[in-house]
């Protein structure tokens, strides 16, 4: 819960806002916490309104200046932040453990899968190019353009405290929008480090600016006249408020909500390539990922030896604190969190599933203060439990049984939650039917997290999504811009232009 007493040993984070880090004044401050040891390591002001409007105000003063600098000079800014990512990527991995917990590994691979997209948008020259089309009518030329919006923001949530960042403001800056960021107060501190680093690539002052706070400061950009486009992600319940409430106000608003991700083994899967693939996909982060696989589709006489398989390698999950050799799986970000998930647990438990492994209780040597679960599997899981109707977000995997793939597309295609998923099969015919049929946004056939490429756009279906474009990729380019035609002629002559019928060619 918010407090009002920033006083203790745990040093303020700073706003970042028109070029520089930001007093820390503040009626409110949250705390950020070192998960693995559970032990207070920063304290974050919450911004009020007026906050928030001081930031606004920067990027509207900056926007029109930096929109005028030619496509090619932008993305020359962009190529030296990449850079800089590039020398200081374990400096900001650390960061990012040190405030979530996962492991540097996996740390060090969210910042490389954000600078992808940095490296998508130093293509803005090409990206931002319109089309011609000469002599439509006698002496008549009409061409299209891609002109920015003005002020964009974004608010992004804990579990990719770097990389959902980078998924949004690389874009929205190389198009000639300035950027407010609202990053998560529970890992606050990456989107400061990568500010400095921009200001460092030589991008002017009010053009990238970083806010923290909780909804109240989202509250306010949603209100703010001045705020012309919002990009969101987090849990369904949100994001649909932020649409709505963004959309009442003129905005245009992506918001990407929550998910629940099914991976189908089929009987003629290679069972050792499918459980090291769900274990990955499952316990990598704690779960705590939109694109993590929560549920297991065994399909078939597969299941009795793909849950043997899972159990024995869920209890030999090598767990501690992210910065330790070895660890494949970190704490959860907050206590708080951790209470969540084990509740999730004990419903599992309540609602008739049967709990293969219990990850509750586990304590790592010298951390025992962290905010550490254990991996948990459920079997006999079915669709009308909650554990598996609702996104859990934590290293907890249920397995649902079915006999065939008619019925895993079926049970997969009635969740409302749409955001990935995967088959595993040796069969083309099987993963092409799959691939065809299912109703998901993003597809893997035998990879168990099919997360895009920059250069693609990152969405899900249903109420995963909220608006019509993606992340990054073209549609990033397409949301962070608005087009304009033009039709003109040079006429020799007055009576040329006289007409009272509509004009055809």
């Amino acid at each position: 819960m918010p407090s009002t007493d920033p006083a203790g040993a745990a040093a303020p984070v700073a706003h970042f806002i028109n070029g520089r880090r930001a007093g820390v004044a503040s009626a409110r401050w949250g705390d950020v916490f070192d998960p693995a040891s559970g032990r207070l390591r920063a304290r974050v002001p919450l911004a009020c309104a007026a906050t928030v409007g001081e930031a606004v105000a920067a990027a509207a003063a900056a926007q029109p200046a930096w929109a005028e600098w030619p496509p090619l000079r932008r993305a020359r800014v962009l190529f030296r932040c990449r850079e800089l990512l590039e020398r200081r990527l374990d400096a900001l991995a650390a960061i990012v453990t040190g405030e979530h917990g996962k492991t540097l590994e996996d740390a060090r691979g969210e910042v490389v899968r954000g600078m992808e997209v940095v490296e998508f948008a130093c293509g803005i020259p090409q990206l931002l190019k319109g089309e011609f089309s000469g002599q439509i009518g006698d002496g008549l030329d009409s061409w299209s353009m891609r002109q920015p919006l003005g002020v964009c923001a974004g608010v992004t949530p804990f579990n990719f405290p770097a990389m959902v960042p980078m998924w949004m403001w690389p874009l929205a800056i190389a198009c000639g929008n300035a950027f407010v960021l609202k990053p998560s107060e529970r890992d606050p501190s990456a989107s400061l480090f990568v500010a400095e680093l921009l200001a460092e690539a030589g991008l002017p002052k009010g053009v990238f600016n970083v806010v923290h706070g909780d909804g109240e400061a989202v509250d306010a950009l949603l209100r703010d006249a001045r705020v012309a486009a919002l990009s969101f992600v987090g849990s369904t319940a949100v994001a649909e408020r932020v649409y709505a409430a963004g959309c009442a106000q003129g905005k245009r608003v992506q918001a990407l909500g929550g998910a629940k991700n099914h991976l189908v083994v089929m009987p003629d899967a290679d069972l050792e390539q499918a459980v090291e693939a769900l274990v990955g996909a499952a316990y990598g982060s704690a779960g705590e990922r939109c694109m993590a696989i929560s549920v297991a589709v065994a399909v078939g006489g597969v299941a009795d030896e793909l849950v043997d398989r899972l159990a024995a390698r869920v209890r030999a999950l090598r767990i501690g604190p992210g910065t330790a050799p070895g660890v494949e799986m970190g704490p959860l970000v907050t206590r708080r969190h951790l209470e969540t998930v084990c509740g999730y647990v004990e419903l599992g438990v309540a609602e008739g599933a049967r709990l293969l492994v219990d990850g509750r209780g586990l304590t790592v040597p010298g951390h025992e203060d962290g905010f550490f679960l254990g991996g948990c599997l459920f079997d006999g899981v079915t669709a009308d439990m909650r554990i598996y109707r609702e996104e859990i977000f934590g290293p907890v995997l249920c397995v649902v049984r079915v006999p065939d793939l008619a019925a895993a597309l079926r049970l997969i295609n009635a969740h409302e939650l749409a955001n990935g998923t995967a088959v595993f099969t040796r069969s083309g015919g099987v993963a092409r039917e799959f691939a065809r049929r299912v109703e998901v946004g993003m597809v893997g056939v035998n990879v168990p997290i099919p997360v895009p490429m920059a250069f693609h756009g990152f969405a899900g279906w249903k109420r995963s999504l909220f608006g019509d474009h993606a992340m990054h990729g073209p549609d990033g380019v397409r949301f962070y811009t608005r087009p304009k035609t033009v039709t003109g002629r040079w006429p020799q002559d007055a009576a040329d232009m006289a007409h009272f019928a509509m004009p055809t060619h």
